[in-house]
């Protein structure tokens, strides 16, 4: 049991470490996560038994696993393709042109829509948030509506495609460390969270009856709004998601070059900025597969499944222990990213251990990571909605249906071993 906790003591130093200096310094943000992740990997390296050459080629092997190095050649193409598309106006073009397509009555439940389509077409909640959460309480002001209230539609709308995407950073990274193809981690998650997407849209299109929407829309480019649809599409198809990136990338450059956003090297520099962008994350991705390498090595996995398997009878209760796991990483590092990264080695050999459909498995990491991830007010995406709207986080707390909706529709889908095809 001693040996059991030492080799899984590196993740509880990332843990406390990150916590309690974020709770010190009163900022889930100041402390960079990279420092966490290299203190931890180094005290991994330390107390790893054997000569020191041996147990930093462990953590390297670990740090260029080929699931790893798939993630970060993932992550390349998504950033390039990501800020190109910006650059080239494609998040205006989106945002404006589902504003156009709005009914003037159904306000709150038209910027859910629009806020659904944008974060499932750009892979990124906070993107969305900061594209529409200044509508969002511009609209409130002029229309008398709470603050609050339409910027925590905004917020649990831009989860929906945090969940979903093809492109999002966890959806890339719960179907590669599960070995699924995001294709089929797609249909599975829909089938459990659109039912409660369609009650919480519901919701919104009862209690915004008498919300007015804004008059004057910007013209909508429509040729613009063309990357991420054929992104969306042809990830939807199967097709293989570097390729569709590739895809999404050249279609940035043809548009924007015809439309005049940018010229080649306005063009290539947007690619470079969003592949540096993505340059912590792909560190500590790396720095995350060497420590689990040692963790694993020293016999932590074992353990941690071992003693949360033990009174474990079935996959509910594996799917469950999954479940939980999620929850309370997001909870010690505020990043749905992260966590999913931190715990996803773990995940996978408790599925394999009980049977578990790695579609599924992918699918649960995601959607607990999200809903914890949209309900902590001191994650990411609360703080920029909030900052941006000029609210208290605690004030959107209340108004967070969808987070919390999709949570209960995880539950519900172990508890019922929903879908079937994949339980």
């Amino acid at each position: 049991m001693k040996k059991g906790f030492l080799a899984l003591s590196p993740l509880l130093v990332f843990i406390i470490l990150y916590l309690v200096t974020s709770i010190i310094a009163r900022d889930f943000y100041k402390i960079p996560i990279t420092v966490a992740f290299m203190a931890a990997s180094i005290y991994a390296v330390l107390i790893t038994p054997g000569r020191l050459r041996q147990r930093i080629d462990i953590f390297s092997e670990g740090a260029g696993d080929r699931q790893m190095m798939l993630m970060i050649w993932i992550f390349v193409l998504a950033g390039a393709f990501a800020n190109s598309a910006k650059a080239m106006g494609s998040i205006d073009a989106t945002v404006n042109l589902t504003l156009s397509l709005l009914p003037s009555e159904m306000l709150l439940a038209g910027l859910f829509l629009a806020a659904c389509f944008i974060s499932l077409s750009i892979g990124t909640s906070v993107g969305t948030i900061v594209a529409l959460t200044p509508l969002a309480a511009g609209v409130a002001a002029q229309t008398g509506a709470s603050v609050a209230m339409v910027t925590a539609v905004v917020v649990g709308g831009s989860f929906f495609g945090d969940n979903l995407s093809f492109i999002s950073d966890t959806t890339i990274i719960a179907t590669q460390t599960q070995g699924c193809q995001a294709s089929d981690k797609f249909k599975v998650n829909s089938f459990i969270v659109f039912p409660a997407a369609l009650i919480i849209l519901a919701l919104y299109i009862y209690s915004g009856q008498d919300i007015v929407a804004p008059a004057s829309i910007p013209t909508v480019e429509l040729s613009k709004v063309l990357p991420y649809l054929v992104v969306l599409i042809t990830a939807i198809f199967g097709l293989n998601v570097m390729a569709v990136l590739t895809i999404g990338i050249c279609l940035t450059g043809i548009i924007g070059l015809y439309h005049g956003s940018f010229d080649v090297f306005g063009w290539f520099g947007a690619m470079g900025d969003g592949i540096v962008a993505m340059g912590e994350l792909i560190i500590i991705t790396m720095m995350a597969g060497g420590l689990l390498a040692l963790i694993k090595h020293n016999g932590g996995i074992d353990y941690i499944i071992t003693r949360l398997t033990r009174h474990i009878k079935g996959k509910r209760g594996a799917e469950f222990a999954i479940g939980g796991l999620v929850c309370i990483v997001n909870l010690c590092t505020a990043n749905n990213t992260v966590t999913i990264i931190t715990v996803g080695g773990i995940a996978h050999e408790i599925g394999e251990k009980f049977g578990l459909d790695p579609r599924k498995c992918a699918s649960l990491l995601d959607t607990f990571s999200c809903t914890v991830q949209g309900l902590i007010p001191y994650g990411a995406q609360i703080l920029m909605a909030a900052g941006l709207a000029s609210l208290n986080p605690i004030s959107l707390l209340p108004y967070l249906y969808y987070p919390l909706a999709i949570g209960l529709a995880a539950i519900a889908a172990i508890i019922l071993r929903y879908p079937k095809r994949y339980s």
